[in-house]
């Protein structure tokens, strides 16, 4: 029995050796090209041309892009009348305020100037080169600017100086020379209103310095009330109305630098004409009304449209990823087989490189236990001629893990891990063992 049993063992080790056959880069091959992984190797491994496909245009959109706010349109024109002649008026000045330093409102325009190519002296002066690129926006109902490459910058309710500091910090974020300076070149959110006996009634901007009674009469053309003895000069604020006789306000050289405040209405009349000044100030509140309405109607028009351009924006996202899940975009593959998790595809990312380390370390990658470290390799055909460039990384030093984190991939590259030498003697002996015993057993009998 023992004789017999012996070169059966012997012919089944034999036959084993023959059956299972380990996969391995064969060095040996004219066709294979093995170069060892080193910094020098990874330039040269990563000078073939490869751009990574893009994700579509609808992921780099978002819904406030485009389109913009409708305007209120053009005010209905003012109608007042005029009654009989005063009595004596009494003065009756508005109470003293400070509303602070100006600041950005709808509808103002801010000047934008940022250096251009200069010579040395220019660019020391700062001004002259700061004069050569100027450029103009006006602050939108939201309260924003949109500057092309930075995009909308919320400014309004800020002072200069807030603005000045935002602006700067938009700038740096998006990676352009911050040097810039920043003025209001007109003032249209802050404006007081000015009628009745005067050269030519208008609206006044509110501006940085501050704007005194004086000014606002003379922006109108000044006073071209003929009887001084009954004319009144009277201001509505706040639902308050305040009056300085015109006599008064000559002989005071104070009464003249009276203060006034964004939102403000003056109206000069030469008669007793309080029906008509209430008719005036009444006539401001109606259009201020008329403007809020008109603000807000934009609003909910901008707020729909905003919704329906997030809701096309999300709509659209989802159908390219659900057409990503159902494998229904074309994709560039590196694929990993050997000593894996499980032998699979590793999708190469949209708009960015991967490397060898994102393949390895992915969910379905390097397997610590039965994979050689020794023994990795990036199969490649480097000019499409049939000829395989074998990098090989050993990772046996786990310093080498940063070529991995270098070495770039390109499609249908192949990443194979070899086994290690104990993993393929405890496969062959899971092969062999019950062989043995089945040979055993039908020599026995």
């Amino acid at each position: 029995m023992k004789r017999f049993l012996l070169p059966v063992v012997l012919g089944l080790l034999t036959a084993c050796g023959s059956a299972y056959v380990l996969p391995k880069v064969d060095v040996k091959d004219d066709s294979v090209d093995v170069i060892r992984l080193t910094p020098e190797a990874v330039s040269i491994a990563n000078a073939s041309a490869y751009v990574p496909r893009e994700l579509p245009a609808v992921f780099f959109q978002n819904a406030g892009a485009g389109g913009g706010m409708r305007g209120i349109g053009a005010l209905p024109p003012g109608a007042t009348e005029a009654p009989g002649r005063p009595g004596a008026a009494e003065t009756r000045l508005p109470p003293a305020t400070n509303p602070g330093p100006y600041r950005i409102g709808v509808g103002d325009v801010l000047l934008l100037a940022t250096p251009s190519g200069a010579s040395t002296v220019e660019e020391l002066s700062g001004l002259l080169a700061a004069q050569n690129r100027r450029q103009g926006y006006t602050v939108q109902d939201d309260g924003a600017i949109a500057i092309p490459d930075v995009g909308r910058i919320m400014l309004g309710g800020m002072t200069l100086e807030e603005a000045e500091a935002a602006l700067f910090q938009a700038l740096v974020e998006n990676q352009i020379d911050p040097s810039f300076s920043l003025e209001i070149a007109e003032f249209n959110s802050q404006r007081v209103a000015v009628g009745g006996a005067v050269g030519k009634p208008t609206v006044v901007p509110v501006a940085l310095a501050p704007l005194t009674l004086e000014q606002a009469l003379l922006a109108a053309g000044g006073i071209s009330a003929a009887d001084r003895d009954y004319a009144t000069i009277r201001i509505f604020r706040e639902g308050t109305i305040y009056q300085i006789p015109l006599n008064a306000y000559l002989t005071d050289p104070g009464l003249q630098k009276t203060r006034l405040v964004a939102g403000d209405s003056l109206f000069v009349d030469t008669e007793y004409d309080y029906v008509r000044a209430r008719a005036f100030f009444e006539e401001q509140i109606k259009l201020g009304d008329y403007r809020r309405a008109q603000r807000k109607a934009a609003l909910d028009e901008l707020e729909t449209e905003v919704t329906l351009r997030r809701a096309a924006l999300s709509e659209a996202r989802a159908n390219y990823q659900a057409r990503v899940e159902l494998d229904g975009v074309e994709r560039d593959y590196v694929y990993l087989v050997g000593e894996v998790e499980r032998a699979s595809r590793f999708a190469l990312p949209f708009g960015h490189q991967a490397t060898l380390a994102d393949a390895l370390f992915d969910r379905a990658g390097y397997s610590s236990e039965t994979g050689d470290p020794r023994q990795i390799y990036v199969l490649r055909d480097m000019d499409g001629d049939g000829q395989v460039t074998a990098w090989h990384l050993d990772a046996s030093n786990a310093a080498n893990f940063l070529l991995a984190t270098r070495l770039e991939m390109r499609p249908n590259d192949i990443v194979f891990i070899a086994e290690q030498p104990i993993t393929s003697w405890n496969r062959m002996i899971r092969q062999f063992v019950p062989s043995l015993i089945n040979a055993g057993v039908s020599a026995t009998n």
